[in-house]
Order: C-alpha cells, then sequence, then structure tokens
C-alpha cells in the first residue's frame, strides 16, 4: 500500500473535506479522490462518509485512523534510518502566528540554504491546537506558548525566547504609572483562551485589577495596532515582529509579571531529531 494514500486519508479527515485536503496538499479535488478511492479499494470497505458540508470518517475509517498515522510515522523513521549520513527528510511543523511571522521566515531561509533536500510543511494554529497535534504524532514539531501544565515525560521542551509583558499604550499616554493606566484607560484584552492571554488575566487577578474591557482579540498585531490608533491599552508579549517599531506605541514594563516563553515542543528520540536539531540551532544557537 502506497503510504500517501494513508497520508491523503488523514489529511481530508483534518480539512474535512476533498476540496480543502487538495488545497492543502497542493493536489487538485480529482487527484484527491482518486487517492480515496484506491485506499478504499485496498483496504476492501468505504472509509468516508458526508456529515452536512464535511466528510467525516464511517466505522470503519475510525477503525484505521491510529494504525494509519503509526504506519506513517514508521515510514518517515525509515526513510530518516536510511538518509542517516546526510541532513535531508521531511519536518512536519507547527508555529503560533507570532512565532509562524516573527522566528521562522528567518529560520527556514538560513535552514533551506544550508540542508537543502529538506522539506518543511507548515501549520498554523494556537499553542493549544498545536501541542495536541504533537502530542497525537500529527506535527513532528510545534513552536508555542509553553504550556501552563506539567509537560508529558515522552515530549521534550526547548525554550527558544523570554517576551516580557508590557503595557501597550497610545504614545501620548501621560505617566509611568502603569496601574493608574490599566485603572483609566479602555482595555483591550489578549484573549483568555489562549496560553499567552490566561497569563495576562492571572496577572490582572493577581494585582486586584478588574480594567475596562471592550475587545476581546487573539491577534497580537491588531491589538498594537488598534492601542496605536487610540483605542486604548494592552498588556502583550514584546514578541517578534516584522512591522518595525510604530512611533505611536509606547511600551511600559509591567512590574511583577513572568515573560511569556516561546519554546519548540516535540517528541523525545523522534525519527526526524537531527532535523527538528538542525532548525533549532538556527532559531536559538545559544540555547
Amino acid at each position: 500500500m502506497d503510504s500517501h494514500l494513508l497520508e491523503t486519508f488523514l489529511v481530508v479527515l483534518e480539512q474535512g473535506s476533498l476540496a480543502a485536503a487538495a488545497r492543502h496538499l497542493g493536489l487538485t479535488p480529482a487527484a484527491i479522490a482518486q487517492r480515496i478511492d484506491v485506499l478504499e479499494k485496498d483496504v476492501g470497505a468505504p472509509l468516508l462518509m458526508r456529515a452536512g458540508r464535511r466528510v467525516v470518517p464511517n466505522q470503519a475509517g475510525r477503525a484505521i485512523v491510529e494504525s494509519s498515522q503509526k504506519v506513517l510515522a514508521e515510514v518517515r523513521r525509515l526513510r530518516s534510518l536510511a538518509r542517516s549520513d546526510e541532513l535531508a527528510g521531511e519536518l512536519t511543523l507547527g508555529a503560533i502566528a507570532t512565532a509562524m511571522t516573527g522566528l521562522v521566515p528567518d529560520a527556514l531561509a538560513r535552514l533551506q540554504s544550508e540542508v537543502p533536500r529538506l522539506e518543511v510543511f507548515l501549520m498554523p494554529g494556537t499553542s493549544r491546537e498545536l501541542h495536541r497535534n504533537v502530542v497525537e504524532g500529527k506535527l513532528d514539531a510545534a513552536i508555542i506558548v509553553r504550556p501552563p501544565f506539567e509537560i508529558a515525560k515522552t515530549l521534550e521542551w526547548r525554550r527558544l525566547r523570554l517576551e516580557p509583558l508590557c503595557l501597550f499604550c497610545p504614545h501620548d499616554t501621560k505617566g509611568d504609572d502603569v496601574l493608574r493606566i490599566l485603572r483609566e484607560a479602555p482595555f483591550i484584552r489578549y484573549d483568555r483562551s489562549n496560553w499567552g492571554g490566561k497569563q495576562v488575566d492571572d496577572w490582572l487577578n493577581g494585582n486586584g485589577l478588574a480594567p475596562r474591557d471592550w475587545l476581546e482579540l487573539d491577534s497580537l498585531d491588531a491589538i498594537a495596532i488598534m492601542v496605536g490608533k487610540g483605542l486604548g491599552v494592552s498588556i502583550l508579549p514584546d514578541w517578534t515582529r516584522l512591522w518595525p517599531e510604530n512611533p505611536k506605541v509606547r511600551l511600559l514594563p509591567l512590574p511583577g509579571s513572568r515573560p511569556r516563553e516561546i519554546g519548540a515542543l516535540c517528541h523525545r528520540g523522534s525519527p526526524v531529531a537531527r532535523l527538528i536539531e538542525a532548525l533549532l540551532h538556527t532559531i536559538a544557537p545559544h540555547e
């Protein structure tokens, strides 16, 4: 059985439709449908069914999901062993939005020049989603905010960057009293469903602050732009940004706060450990 058939099957389940899977894999919907048809003939049973606008696994499809993931992991392990004398192969990497635009592009550019036979597949997402995908073996590694719970012993955490929390406020805000500003100004909140946003919420609660919320967003860039327009203030990590420092935004240190920790999560003993190490070395060579 061609491993690409199993890969296509899992991507269809992840994306929810043949068309979305086609876009993800850079193929046509007809090619995806053909692969699924061949796979179903190989296993001797239909694997998918319609549920509204989505495609979901039927009973037979659900029965082979876990085995399919294990087969693909073993195929990749064998490929890695066969190439043990050279740095080459495939790497599936997840990254949160700020890492996708801040840390990852330069690292991949350097890595591509050093390891031309490396293929990297990128998946954006929240820290929570990407953590789950690493645990389930759907990703080799992910660059995320450090989980607010103990990391499983089967996983490895590599710190890449510490980002201090700051009060982002309009450039014409008077004074440097962070607590006063937070009590008086409209507050644009970093989404509490994100681990970084929860960290901000914990600091506010620990200091007995209940700012005047009027927006809650998960895009740090969007929040910073709104602050620059004078729409309010926010507490955000001082992350790596593509845009230059905005002269319309002031950053004030947040007293008594701990920084947001960004790092890489992967499985211990991963079959692509050398590729992961090469990538991380381009991001943080001295960590």
